[in-house]
């Protein structure tokens, strides 16, 4: 399954930092993050717990970027 969330972030490089924190995330299948239009697209591995697994994504985010935001 894949689901696009709006994120908040200030510089492409910190959007690459939440593509790499949200691939390496158990769960995640693949993701992509879209400075410019400020989304992220998530494919999620089959069994996933979706809403468990983005607030690990949420939480492998804030490690490497602390002031970026996903809205789930």
């Amino acid at each position: 399954m894949k689901k696009t969330y709006k994120i908040e972030v200030d510089c492409a490089n910190c959007a690459n930092k939440m593509e790499l924190a949200a691939k390496n995330t158990k769960g995640v299948k693949d993701a992509s993050v879209n400075f410019m239009m400020l989304k992220m697209n998530v494919e999620f591995e089959e069994d996933a717990d979706i809403k468990a697994v983005m607030k690990e994504v949420l939480k492998n985010c804030k490690k490497v970027e602390d002031d970026c935001e996903i809205y789930l």
